[in-house]
């Protein structure tokens, strides 16, 4: 990948993508279509991924941990099914699933998150009145390790299933849920990226760029996360992902 073009490509969907993800989610959405798009295989981009979601979901992190948005104590029980689910998730994905299936399947699922952001729009914005706990919400255990084992597998809008978990099913706030979701997101992208690494699909040089790009976009997103209206991400988000995966699809 020498054409500046196509750097420059992969450094601005990397900045948007950590911007928008420290919001509400949806920037794997970007970024999977523009590393196909720079040719890379469907799953090699897909391995390629983890490593800017890691890197920029753990700026996310330190940055509400030092505004004091996140307390470390309600991640802990959050984390293990979303761990346990990426691992299968990204298990199918890296070992199971056929590579002729890939790039349509990938694109396809990608697609169909767009839509459903934007066709359900209360996702981006839950309720809250006061926090529950998985005792008092069992089923949300359940839907954590379906959102790790969904973010396992291709990652793309897992953000927004998190979201709908921690807002709807266990009634935190938009802010607070956002950091619960990075801690998440964190944690289960570590074990998703040990397993493409494992299977060999990870390009280094275009992720740790791609991962770079992703933390300064995280760093500025964490710094306006009280101003912006995540409704306006949506339709950016959406018209990125459209052209991006139609770009994919016929390249």
């Amino acid at each position: 990948m020498d054409d500046p073009i196509e750097l420059g490509v992969l450094v601005l969907a990397g900045v948007v993508a950590g911007f928008v993800n420290t919001f509400a989610g949806g920037g794997s959405m970007l970024t999977l279509p523009a590393l196909m798009l720079l040719g890379l295989p469907a799953e090699v981009a897909n391995g390629s991924n983890r490593l800017a979601v890691v890197a920029q979901t753990l700026a996310g992190v330190r940055g509400f941990r030092r505004a004091g948005r996140l307390d470390l104590a309600d991640a802990g029980p959050l984390v293990a099914p979303t761990m346990a689910g990426a691992a299968l998730g990204a298990w199918v994905a890296a070992e199971v699933l056929p590579r002729s299936w890939a790039k349509p399947f990938l694109l396809g699922t990608m697609l169909t998150m767009a839509l459903t952001m934007l066709a359900a729009p209360r996702v981006l914005s839950p309720e809250a009145d006061r926090p529950r706990s998985l005792r008092e919400q069992p089923w949300a255990a359940l839907a954590l390790f379906g959102a790790g084992a969904y973010g396992g597998f291709v990652q793309a809008g897992v953000g927004f299933v998190l979201l709908a978990v921690l807002g709807g099913l266990l009634h935190y706030d938009l802010l607070r849920a956002n950091a619960l979701k990075l801690t998440c997101v964190l944690m289960f992208g570590l074990v998703a990226l040990a397993v493409f690494v494992r299977a060999g699909q990870v390009d280094w040089p275009v992720a740790i760029l791609l991962a770079a790009s992703t933390v300064v976009g995280a760093q500025l997103g964490v710094r306006f996360a009280l101003r912006v209206r995540p409704r306006v991400l949506r339709y950016v988000v959406f018209g990125g992902v459209a052209l991006s995966s139609l770009g994919a699809l016929l390249k």
